[in-house]
């Protein structure tokens, strides 16, 4: 298919080189649409040959998932939400001697058949405490009226605190009074140096609410937010995606930025948007060079996907606030982006940018810096198609064997997705080449460096030698 597009594509240029003295006959526009029609195709093969992975498995739902359906739990698990109160476990497991993938439902208690579940999250108790735990929101339907949970699944138990059978039994059912949406975990420092992971949980009310485990009960307990996160009070709309660190973000045509350190408001942007926003994220564009180095002073940058325009990139906003924006081309011809995801694909130590759209495909775009600041931009490098909506992504090492995985969520089911082993392969055996190398000149300097001191110090110790004798 390669070869003749190739073929098509010379043969078409040729011929119309050839008819230029044509062109100012009606027929050039039949030529021109077909150089263009060329054109395309050619640029949409070298966007498939760039894409890096490959399917390794697909797991159907008994019914479809949502875009806050998706979460990881523990190390080497996903959990997936349905629509129809099912939980779904996807993890690899040695079985025949071959590590195989395994989608498993799980049978969380307190959830009725007929609930539909909102959304789901789930984190690793910070060190030293110890456990899994489990957040799932779904709302039940009684027949005259629709009432809301918040289910929160934590065991106890010494040797059953990561076991998620036993997890799923050990539950904290907590009516709501507002209609939730997204669950969401972060990090918060508490007193002293101790830090401690809380659900934040936001909801219809345009409030979010904050659960925070109390140790001396055993139980998850809701707090007043403004405590912990004081730009997250008095919010001005429903906030249906929030990521503190330290981003909040509004859905609809309002976005808010706000920065806070030691729980106080430092600065606030706001930004105008025509349509409601679905994701953020603040990232750093490079990767640190070694995760046990303490980092320096990073330039964070800010994602914003909207449900209608472009998605956008506000570079360096701890400096410049919303003022340097970019673009990323054709994020909008797709539908709406619906998630998104920063990381390093290509193991070049520079972070590249994911989104996947209701419009079926998956888009990664690569920041390509040029000599003046302003001519920088992000391009799209690959695009790949999918059979129904993308609604999550999430990279992480399901396998066990160091290289990740991207696990997409799409509206049918669960497609996990590998990193190419040849090109991988390729890469780790140039990466060894490089370091083998550089040790080499490295020990051949200092082996140089030895023997010029060695000669050096050579005729002081003979005259050393001649006066002691």
């Amino acid at each position: 298919m390669s070869f003749l597009l190739c073929v098509s594509l010379k043969l078409w240029r040729t011929v119309f080189r050839n008819c230029q003295p044509l062109c100012s006959y009606a027929g050039c526009e039949f030529w021109t649409f077909l150089l263009n029609v060329a054109s395309s195709l050619s640029s949409c093969r070298m966007l498939r040959e760039s894409y890096p992975f490959v399917e390794d498995s697909f797991s159907r739902f008994p019914s479809q998932s949502n875009i806050y359906g998706l979460c990881q739990a523990g190390e080497q698990e996903l959990l997936a939400a349905t629509l129809k109160g099912k939980v779904v476990c996807f993890r690899y497991q040695e079985l025949q001697q071959k590590i195989r993938p395994v989608a498993k439902e799980v049978q969380f208690t307190y959830i009725p058949v007929d609930a539909e579940i909102v959304s789901i999250d789930a984190f690793n108790k910070s060190p030293p405490n110890r456990g899994l735990v489990v957040g799932i929101t779904f709302i039940k339907d009684s027949g005259d009226k629709a009432t809301p949970f918040l289910n929160i699944y934590c065991d106890y138990e010494p040797g059953s605190e990561f076991n998620l059978e036993s997890i799923a039994q050990s539950c904290l059912n907590l009516e709501l009074q507002f209609t939730p949406f997204q669950l969401y975990h972060t990090e918060v420092q508490c007193s002293g140096e101790s830090s401690e992971t809380v659900f934040l949980l936001s909801g219809h009310d345009q409030r979010i609410h904050l659960y925070k485990e109390n140790a001396s009960l055993h139980q998850f307990e809701e707090q007043p937010v403004e405590r912990l996160f004081p730009e997250l009070q008095q919010l001005p709309s429903k906030l249906v995606f929030d990521a503190v660190r330290p981003v909040s973000h509004l859905c609809g045509s309002l976005f808010v930025c706000l920065w806070y350190l030691r729980r106080a408001v430092l600065q606030s942007w706001r930004v105008q948007f025509d349509s409601p926003i679905s994701t953020v994220l603040l990232f750093p564009l490079s990767c640190p060079s070694d995760p046990k180095e303490p980092s320096g002073e990073k330039s964070y940058n800010l994602l914003v996907t909207s449900t209608i325009e472009m998605a956008v990139v506000y570079r360096d906003v701890h400096e410049c606030g919303l003022s340097r924006s970019m673009c990323l081309s054709e994020s909008d011809q797709w539908d709406a982006v619906l998630c998104a995801l920063v990381i390093d694909l290509d193991f070049d130590g520079q972070k590249e940018v994911l989104l996947g759209t209701y419009g079926q495909e998956l888009l990664c775009y690569k920041f390509h810096p040029t000599g003046s600041g302003s001519e920088s931009q992000f391009e799209l490098q690959w695009r790949r198609s999918f059979k129904s909506p993308l609604l999550s992504i999430i990279y992480l090492d399901l396998t066990g064997d160091g290289l990740r995985e991207l696990a997409v969520l799409t509206l049918k089911g669960l497609h996990i997705l590998q990193h190419s082993l040849t090109s991988t392969a390729d890469l780790v055996l140039e990466r060894l080449t490089q370091k083998v190398t550089a040790l080499t000149a490295g020990s051949e300097l200092d082996s140089a460096k030895a023997t010029d001191t060695e000669e050096k110090d050579a005729p002081a110790k003979k005259e050393e030698c001649s006066l002691s004798n």
